[in-house]
């Protein structure tokens, strides 16, 4: 579901509610541990859970006085943000490519 990258954690399969308490207790210790991008493109089904998830994990980093930002956010999720409003609140990291 969530593995280390370097300062990358890449997310992986289902983001429902069902997988939301899990990953959200993964993603912030990743980023206690210095993760600072979240790679959301092996992401499969999504619910608006997803989305709270993500503001979750951005208010660990500010808590944490640490920058997060997103990498290819799937097109559901960004449709979801705009529906709640919230797109703007969702920093999209860099487009450089990852090797």
């Amino acid at each position: 579901m969530i593995r280390r990258d370097g300062d990358r954690m890449v997310v992986s399969g289902p983001l429902t509610l069902a997988q939301v308490g899990t990953a959200l207790s993964l993603g912030n210790a990743a980023i206690g541990e210095g993760a600072r991008e979240v790679d959301l493109g092996d992401v499969g089904e999504l619910d608006s859970s997803a989305l709270a998830l993500l503001l979750a994990w951005l208010r660990e980093a500010k808590r944490r006085g640490a920058e997060l930002a997103f990498a290819n956010l799937p097109q559901g999720l960004t449709t979801i943000a705009r529906l709640y409003g919230v797109a703007d609140l969702l920093p999209a990291a860099a487009a450089v490519a990852h090797h």
